[in-house]
This record gives C-alpha cells, sequence and structure tokens, in this order.
C-alpha cells in the first residue's frame, strides 16, 4: 500500500489544483459577458469583411492523420531497432504485421481522397436513356395507382 501513496498523494493535489482554479477563475474574473467588438475576430487591425469558415475540409483531418500513424510506427520502429539481434525471427513477424497494419491504414486513407489536394469531384448519378419501353412503364405504373395517390 506505501507504493500507491505517492500516486494517491498527487492525484489529490491534482483535484485540488484543478478545483482551486476554477474557483479563482470565478471569483477573481469578469461578471460582465464580453462585448460584441470584443468578440470579433482581429487580425492585423484589418477588419474581417466575412465570417470565417465552420469546417475544414476533410481533407486536413486525414493529412493529420497520416501523420499520426506514421509518427507512431516511427515510434514503435526504434526500440525494435535496438533490440533487432535478440527477437529474432519473432520480432521480425511483428514487425512486419504492424508494418502491414499500416500500409492498409494509409491505403484506406489515400482510397477517401487523403492526398488529392484539386478541385472535388462530384460525380452526379446519370438518367438512363429514355427508351420508349421505360416511357410505357412508367405511364402504366402511374396508371395503376389509386387516383388519390399519383407519383
Amino acid at each position: 500500500m506505501e507504493q500507491y501513496l505517492p500516486i494517491f498523494a498527487l492525484l489529490v493535489l491534482g483535484l485540488i489544483f484543478g478545483a482551486l482554479s476554477l474557483a479563482a477563475s470565478s471569483l477573481l474574473g469578469p461578471r460582465q459577458r464580453p462585448s460584441a467588438a470584443k468578440l470579433a475576430p482581429y487580425e492585423c487591425g484589418i477588419v474581417p469583411d466575412r465570417e470565417p469558415p465552420t469546417r475544414f475540409p476533410v481533407r486536413f483531418y486525414l493529412i493529420a492523420m497520416i501523420f499520426i500513424i506514421f509518427d507512431i510506427e516511427i515510434v514503435f520502429l526504434y526500440p525494435f531497432a535496438v533490440i533487432f539481434k535478440q527477437l529474432h525471427t519473432f520480432g521480425l513477424v511483428e514487425v512486419l504485421v504492424f508494418a502491414l497494419v499500416v500500409l492498409v491504414s494509409f491505403l484506406y486513407l489515400v482510397s477517401n481522397g487523403a492526398l488529392s489536394w484539386g478541385p472535388a469531384k462530384h460525380l452526379r448519378q446519370g438518367m438512363p436513356d429514355r427508351t420508349s419501353e421505360s416511357t410505357i412503364a412508367r405511364v402504366t405504373a402511374t396508371r395503376s395507382e389509386p387516383p388519390g395517390r399519383a407519383a
């Protein structure tokens, strides 16, 4: 139990610090809401003429995910490189499985358009070619419905 005492003391100190910080900010902070001028964005003295975009394109998040994936991969490859000779075949297989998982995640991100920075391509579903058979089928379907339920 003595080993856990420092961890418990640190947890209690963290909770006390958090509670005191919240209490101090509510006691010492301003009581009134900020004005519209204080809430407006400020860029080098220039008043912005349009609102900032509300959402970032998904591509930014996909690039961030790629960065995190490869960053974590590098972090895990350093210890492997240090003790490579001690791990033998088992270590090599484990690293190959890990690299395969990273490769699959990278291919998933690329397939979602993470690296295509051009304009977004929207494919529209085209109408099928109108033939006499499709027109007859459509007219027949609308005539067979009851009078109150026209399509």
